[in-house]
């Protein structure tokens, strides 16, 4: 089972990417997918979530209204677009399925974590 993020980059304050996060082994099409971010010397965070129909969608305060989260189940591949981007949104973005039951956002309640891809926001 791989989960592999793709689409970072170098981008300037205010500039737009979009990430993708393929699965390849298994589908996770029925699961909650969440994208989270790593800063160096930070703990893992919540960025935003989507329920397995895509009907509904969750983030953290610090994205939203700039950050949209999205999926395509017959590509197993879910969607970050990330505008209007702040030097404090780098950091490496990763996706992973919920693992395990209940509300929480915290990273712990997800799991098949693979490689992340870097979002450097600077001038």
């Amino acid at each position: 089972v791989q989960l592999q993020a793709s689409g970072g980059g170098l981008v300037q304050p205010g500039g737009s990417l979009r990430l993708s996060c393929a699965a390849s082994g298994r589908t996770f099409n029925n699961y909650e997918m969440g994208w989270f971010r790593q800063a160096p010397g930070k703990e893992r965070e919540f960025v935003a979530a989507i329920s397995w129909s895509g009907a509904s969608t969750y983030y953290a305060d610090s994205v939203k209204g700039r950050f949209t989260i999205s999926r395509d189940n017959a590509k197993n591949t879910v969607y970050l677009q990330m505008n209007s981007l702040k030097p404090e949104d780098t950091a490496v973005y990763y996706c992973a399925p919920r693992t395990r039951v209940g509300t929480s956002y915290n990273y712990q309640n997800f799991g098949f974590w693979g490689q992340g891809t870097q979002v450097t926001v600077s001038s």
